[in-house]
């Protein structure tokens, strides 16, 4: 979620026009008080926010502690604009409401997520994983497809960060003195991460605030597989005859390490819980987070029949599914609070309404949500989805899946656009950099514009 200076000017470009929030769609119109000095000051407030944000790399201030104070501030101005020019008080709430549903909706179904994910970490799914490839004693050009084709597969039920960061964990163990290697492995895996996510409900936060914004349902956004395919093999093709011809080093020294008991049964019951979400969205019309709280229960009764037969933790407490959910990524979700508040109040003055006019009327759909992936590899995806759905510009299934794939893949033309690029450039001691990925960034260009096409061609 970090990026440098870029970033912030973009964010500069974008929230100075949004639009309205989806509160048009409840005939509540905006404040539409741009021209005020209480309304700049808002826009003000939530570039500054961004501004730390961005520098969170060399602040090591969490992202989610400017942005919720940002959203204070902003709805205080919010209130005070909606007293001075006689707005009934219920529109505030109203606003208030509907940005407070649908960062709630999006919290629970995330926290029941990571909450799988931490259990089957706990349980060494990852971990034997990881080990089992080290001892197969691959060269670096089949480590190089295995670990992007397993990123790509991985990331669409796992989210992007979590994949790039396993996957990357086992490109040092087995690579790691060969920087060369390292650096093309990593960008492989960054692109390989988020096309993956691109196709999946559960692959990216971005494809999830689309489906439970009901634009597409769980079955269609499989149409961007293709697409995502072509996204990811383009720049992969070309990285592969860069990578040294050899087998590294082996290392003897890696044990390989078993998954702990209950681990299968674990991964089991979170397809299940998938499952329930999406039957629960398409044949019930419940959100998908009721499905997704549905499922948390199996786990929770998982880990009392585990710890009444005596399993324990890794350090030797009973095992407690309450300590997955405590690891839960709370800083992300916070963070998200802080977005969702900000971009919503920013909304409710009337900012958006101003970018949904340039974006969707004056350069059409299809050049507006082309031009939305390439800023999210300068501005984080999350506000950049969120506005668009705020915007709620009129489009078709088309245009909707087009948007949620170049949002998704937009991240990988920079090392600072998405969270997976900026993991990895922390994990990689040096070997993986934002110049090192911008020297691929046509090559990765080159794979944008062919799943742009694909997806034109195949679905258009």
């Amino acid at each position: 979620m970090n990026s440098p200076l870029l970033r912030s000017i973009m964010c500069v470009m974008v929230f100075s026009f949004f639009p309205e929030t989806l509160l048009a769609s409840q005939n509540q119109a905006n404040l539409g008080l741009t021209d005020t000095f209480w309304a700049g000051l808002a826009l003000t407030l939530f570039i500054a926010a961004y501004l730390v944000v961005v520098a969170e790399e060399f602040t090591h201030l969490r992202k989610s502690k400017p942005v919720i104070l940002a959203a204070g501030a902003i709805w205080v101005i919010v209130a005070l604009l909606s007293q001075e020019y006689g707005r009934p008080i219920e529109d505030l709430h109203a606003a208030l409401d509907y940005n407070l549903v649908e960062y709630a909706e999006l919290f629970l179904f995330l926290l029941v997520a990571m909450t799988y994910i931490n259990a089957m970490t706990e349980r060494n799914v990852f971990e034997a994983l990881r080990s089992w490839l080290i001892r197969q004693g691959y060269s670096y050009r089949k480590l190089f497809w295995i670990t992007s084709i397993i990123a790509f597969f991985l990331s669409p039920i796992a989210d992007n960060l979590t994949t790039a960061l396993l996957m990357g964990a086992v490109v040092l163990a087995v690579g790691g003195d060969n920087p060369r290697f390292v650096s093309l492995s990593f960008i492989n895996i960054v692109v390989a991460a988020n096309a993956g996510g691109a196709f999946s409900p559960f692959g990216d936060i971005t494809t999830l605030m689309v489906w439970q914004a009901g634009k597409a349902d769980f079955f269609t956004f499989f149409m961007l597989f293709v697409p995502a395919v072509v996204n990811f093999l383009v720049p992969a093709v070309l990285m592969h005859f860069a990578i040294p011809d050899a087998v590294p080093t082996s290392n003897d020294s890696t044990a390989l390490v078993p998954m702990r008991r209950g681990a299968k049964r674990i991964c089991t019951l979170f397809l299940i819980t998938i499952a329930t979400a999406v039957g629960f969205k398409q044949f019930l019309h419940l959100p998908p987070f009721m499905g997704m709280m549905t499922g948390l229960s199996f786990l929770l009764f998982f880990s009392y029949y585990l710890k009444k037969t005596g399993e324990t933790h890794i350090d030797g407490a009973s095992f407690n599914i309450f300590n997955k959910i405590e690891r839960a990524e709370w800083d992300t979700l916070f963070f998200f609070f802080g977005v969702v508040f900000c971009v919503g109040g920013l909304g409710y003055i009337g900012y958006l309404e101003l970018t949904s006019h340039l974006m969707y009327d004056q350069l059409g759909p299809s050049t507006a949500n082309i031009l939305a992936g390439l800023l999210s590899s300068i501005v984080d995806n999350i506000p950049v989805m969120f506005a668009i759905l705020s915007m709620n510009p009129d489009m078709d299934t088309f245009q909707w899946m087009l948007v949620t794939m170049t949002a998704g893949v937009g991240g990988s033309l920079l090392s600072i656009g998405s969270a997976a690029g900026v993991a990895l450039m922390g994990q990689s001691r040096g070997a993986y950099t934002f110049f090192n990925h911008l020297k691929w960034s046509p090559a990765i260009a080159l794979g944008y514009a062919a799943s742009v096409g694909a997806h034109f061609l195949i679905n258009g």
